[in-house]
C-alpha cells in the first residue's frame, strides 16, 4: 500500500498499527463515524489522514446497508460469515501472494480515478467503490483497502475437489471402455451350462440309473471317474438339477444334496453338514404343512364335507396333527461343527433324513480326499441305511479324480458302492474347442475373439490330460488381460500371456501347499543358486538345509530322506533333479531351479516360519567360504 502523502509504500507493520490505534481509541472511532461528508464537505485533516477518513466514512455507510457485516468499535467482527471468511483468508495468504485486482489498485490512490461526476461516497453506498472498499482494522488484520469480493478464496477448496476428482476418477477412467465381456461367470467352474457337448453318453447313463428314484423307488449307487477337467461335476450337477427339477413337475418327493468332500473331509462335518441340510428342508416342510392344515381347518369349521377327500375325520384331529408338527418344529436340534458324539451326530441326520417320505441322491465330489483323511466309515454308514429307514431311499453318488481309491476300501463299502460306475475320458483339441465356441458365445460381445484365440487355448489344454477347466481358464484370462490392455479384441498375444500367468498361479499354489521340510529343501537350493552355485548336489542341498533347520529350531531330517524330498519336488517340477555319476568318488544329483526364482523364495517366505529366518545369506556365505 502506498502512502499519498510521501508515495512510498507503507509496510505491513505499520499498517496493522494503524488499525490497533484506531480500535483502541473508541472515542476517534465514533468522531468519525458522526462525521458527515456530504454536511461538512471535507473530513478535518487534523483528525486522520484524508484516505483513512475516506474510508472510515465508507465503512459506516456500508456497515449500514449491510447489517449481517457489522464490525464492533474493538474492530473485531461479529459476522460469523466475515469470522469464516477471514480465516480462509489468513491460511490462504499466509502460504501465498494475493494478486490485487486493476481496480482495487485504483482505489487506493484516492477518487481521483472514479468516472466524472460520480460521487465515490454516495449515502445510498450505490458508488462503484461502495462494493470495493472493505473494513479496516477487522478481524482479518488486513488492510480495508483491499476487497474481499476480489481474492480468490477457493484455492485450496480447488485443490481438495481436484484430489477428490482424483479418487473419485480412479475407477471412471477405467470403466470408459466398452466391457470385452457379457458375462464373465459363464467361464468359471462353477458355472453348470444349460448343454455339455460331448458329454451326452454319460449324461444319459447316469438319467438312466436315477430315472428310478422318480418312480418311489432306490437308485443305484454311482461312482464316477476321471481326470481333473473331464466334466465329471458338471455334468452330475445338471443331471441332478433335472431331476429335482422334473420331481417338482410330477410332485414325487426328490432331493439331491451336494458335498464337496476336499473341504468337508471328516466323517464329522461330512455327517453334521447332511444332518443341518436336511433339518432346515424338515422345518420348512413343517411350516407349509401347518398352514395347509390351518387352511382346512377354516374350511371345515365353516363347512362339514370339507373333510371328505382328507385323511381327517374332524376338525380335532386337525388340531391334533398341527400340534404335533409344532412339537417337531421345536424339537430339531441343529449339529454345531464340533462338539458331539459321532454316533450323536449320525443319529439325528438318520432321524433328519426319515422324517418324511423322499428319495435322497448324496452327491459327495472328491470322494477320495474323504477316504484318505477319514478312511471308509462314513461312506459303510451312508450305504447300509437304507436297510434301517422307513420313509425314505437314500442313494450315493461319488466322484473321483484317482481310478484306484477303491482299492483302499473295505470289500463290504466296495461292493455296495460301486453298483454303477461311469468314465470320463479326456477331451482332445476338437473337443475342447467346441466346448470353447460354445462358452465364449455367451461369455463374450460378438466379434470379441479373433480366429486364433480358441484354437490356441484348446492346444494348449490339450497338452495336458484335455482340462476343460484349464481351457476356461486360459480364455477367461486371456480376455481380462485384453480387458486391462483397452483393447477392443482378444488376441494371440493375450493367450499367450495368460497361458504364461496361469503357470505361475500354479507354481505358487504347488509351493505355498508343501510341507515345511519341503520348503526348507527348496529354500537351501533357492539360496545357492542366488549365490551363483549351478548344478548344485545334494550334499551342498543338505548343509543349507541343516542351518536353516538350526535357526527355525525346526528337526533336521537324514541327507537320504532329504533326497527324496529332493525327488519329490522334482516329480512335482518344481526342481530339476539329474542323477549323474562322479566315477569312483559314486552318484550324486544335480539339481536346478525350474520355476522362477523370486516369486517362488516371497511365497516361502509368506510361511509363518520360513520367515523366521532372518538374513540367511550370511549361512550361505560361510558355507563357501570354510
Amino acid at each position: 500500500m502506498t502512502d499519498k502523502d510521501t508515495g512510498e509504500e507503507t509496510p505491513a507493520d505499520d499498517r496493522v498499527g494503524a488499525r490497533n490505534q484506531s480500535a483502541a481509541d473508541p472515542d476517534r472511532n465514533s468522531t468519525d463515524r458522526r462525521t458527515d461528508p456530504d454536511e461538512s464537505g471535507e473530513s478535518d485533516p487534523s483528525d486522520s489522514p484524508p484516505d483513512r477518513d475516506s474510508n472510515d466514512s465508507t465503512r459506516s455507510q456500508d456497515d449500514r446497508n449491510r447489517p449481517d457485516e457489522q464490525t464492533s468499535l474493538d474492530g473485531t467482527d461479529t459476522s460469523a460469515n466475515l469470522n469464516t471468511d477471514s480465516d480462509s483468508i489468513t491460511a490462504d495468504m499466509s502460504t501465498q501472494s494475493v494478486d490485487i485486482p486493476d481496480e482495487t489498485k485504483g482505489s487506493q490512490t484516492g477518487v481521483e480515478e472514479t468516472d466524472e461526476g460520480t460521487d465515490p461516497e454516495s449515502s445510498d453506498g450505490s458508488g462503484p467503490l461502495a462494493g470495493e472498499i472493505e473494513t479496516a482494522g477487522g478481524a482479518d488484520g488486513f488492510s480495508g483497502d483491499i476487497d474481499l469480493d476480489d481474492l480468490d478464496l477457493d484455492t485450496d477448496a480447488g485443490d481438495d475437489s481436484e484430489a477428490d476428482g482424483a479418487s473419485r476418477g480412479l475407477f471412471d477412467d477405467l470403466l470408459e471402455g466398452e466391457p470385452i465381456f457379457e458375462s464373465k461367470e459363464v467361464l468359471r467352474p462353477s458355472y453348470t451350462p444349460h448343454e455339455l457337448p460331448h458329454r451326452e453318453e454319460q449324461i444319459n447313463k447316469m438319467a438312466t440309473i436315477l430315472v428310478t428314484a422318480l418312480r418311489g423307488d432306490t437308485p443305484s449307487n454311482i461312482l464316477i471317474y476321471g481326470k481333473t477337467g473331464t466334466g465329471k461335476t458338471a455334468s452330475a450337477k445338471f443331471v441332478s438339477e433335472e431331476l429335482e427339477t422334473t420331481s417338482q413337475k410330477y410332485e414325487v418327493p426328490c432331493e439331491v444334496e451336494y458335498i464337496n468332500c476336499e473341504v468337508t473331509d471328516t466323517q464329522y462335518r461330512v455327517l453334521a453338514q447332511l444332518a443341518n441340510k436336511f433339518i432346515d428342508k424338515n422345518e420348512t416342510y413343517i411350516e407349509e404343512r401347518t398352514e395347509e392344515l390351518g387352511s382346512l381347518r377354516d374350511r371345515a369349521t365353516d363347512a362339514a364335507d370339507a373333510l371328505e377327500e382328507s385323511e381327517f375325520d374332524d376338525v380335532e384331529a386337525i388340531e391334533t396333527r398341527i400340534d404335533e408338527l409344532e412339537d417337531d418344529l421345536e424339537a430339531f436340534d441343529p449339529v454345531p461343527m464340533t462338539g458331539w458324539p459321532t454316533d450323536r451326530v449320525y443319529s439325528t441326520f438318520f432321524d433328519a433324513v426319515d422324517y418324511h417320505e423322499r428319495v435322497v441322491v448324496i452327491m459327495l465330489d472328491e470322494i477320495d480326499k474323504l477316504v484318505e483323511k477319514s478312511g471308509d466309515d462314513t461312506l459303510y454308514n451312508l450305504s447300509r441305511m437304507n436297510s434301517e429307514l422307513e420313509n425314505s431311499r437314500v442313494s450315493i453318488m461319488g466322484i473321483s479324480n484317482d481310478l484306484k481309491f477303491t482299492d483302499f476300501l473295505d470289500p463290504r463299502v466296495k461292493s455296495s458302492l460301486g453298483e454303477e460306475e461311469i468314465v470320463f475320458p479326456p477331451y482332445d483339441a476338437t473337443q475342447l474347442r467346441d466346448i470353447l465356441q460354445h462358452r465364449a458365445e455367451t461369455a463374450f460381445k460378438p466379434e470379441i475373439l479373433s480366429e486364433d484365440v480358441i484354437p490356441l487355448c484348446a492346444a494348449f489344454a490339450a497338452q495336458e490330460h484335455g482340462d476343460a477347466r484349464r481351457a476356461l481358464d486360459l480364455l477367461r484370462t486371456a480376455g481380462e488381460l485384453a480387458e486391462r490392455d483397452r483393447t477392443e479384441t482378444v488376441e494371440e498375444k493375450h493367450v499367450r500371456k495368460a497361458q504364461e500367468k496361469i503357470e505361475l498361479d500354479r507354481v505358487v499354489e504347488v509351493v505355498r501347499t508343501l510341507p515345511t521340510q519341503s520348503k526348507l529343501v527348496l529354500y537351501a537350493t533357492i539360496l545357492l543358486e542366488k549365490n551363483g552355485v549351478h548344478n548344485i548336489n545334494t550334499g551342498e542341498v543338505f548343509n543349507i538345509y541343516k542351518r536353516l533347520c538350526q535357526e527355525i529350531d525346526a528337526d533336521v531330517l537324514t541327507q537320504r530322506r532329504v533326497t527324496d524330498l529332493i525327488s519329490e519336488l522334482d516329480m512335482l517340477g518344481i526342481v530339476n533333479a539329474i542323477v549323474v555319476s562322479k566315477g569312483r568318488y559314486g552318484r550324486t544329483k544335480e539339481i536346478n531351479l525350474s520355476v522362477p526364482q523370486e516369486e517362488t523364495e516371497a511365497v516361502l517366505l509368506s510361511d509363518s516360519r520360513i520367515g523366521e529366518v532372518e538374513d540367511a545369506q550370511p549361512f550361505v556365505q560361510s558355507r563357501f567360504d570354510n
